[in-house]
């Protein structure tokens, strides 16, 4: 799914590596990194020779199957009041063959009448009146 797939597993080592600076005596981490040297000489390969460079924001791109590249711009948003949390937001590029990709993908996911999920939103509008 990732073109670049190099580069996109050298950004996930990264935050492994900062991860594992931050948490060095998390026992499921350790089992991780184990097993995943144990069988992979890419990922020991890249564990070995470390960049911790994390980016906060870029471009990345992708490949979906159905609707072929994606070139989405991302920015990480940290989430306050928890260090291990973070947001990555990805949008297309306005009027971009990403963003038509993307709308294209979008419309197979359901129909307006979907959207009203609260028993709010799928009261009748005179019964939401009367409960304002």
């Amino acid at each position: 799914m990732f073109v670049g797939w190099e580069r996109s597993a050298g950004d996930c080592i990264a935050q492994l590596h900062l991860y594992a600076g931050r948490n060095p005596d998390d026992p499921q981490l350790t089992e991780l990194i184990g097993e995943l040297s144990l069988r992979s000489p890419q990922f020991r390969h890249m564990w070995g020779n470390p960049d911790v460079v994390c980016h906060s924001m870029g471009t990345k791109s992708f490949h979906h199957p159905l609707v072929g590249d994606l070139t989405l711009d991302y920015e990480v948003l940290d989430v306050s009041g928890d260090p291990d949390q973070t947001l990555v937001v990805y949008t297309p590029e306005p009027a971009s063959p990403s963003a038509e990709a993307l709308g294209l993908l979008g419309s197979w996911t359901g129909t307006p009448t979907d959207t009203a999920t609260t028993p709010y939103q799928q009261a009748p509008a005179t019964e939401r009146q009367q409960r304002n």
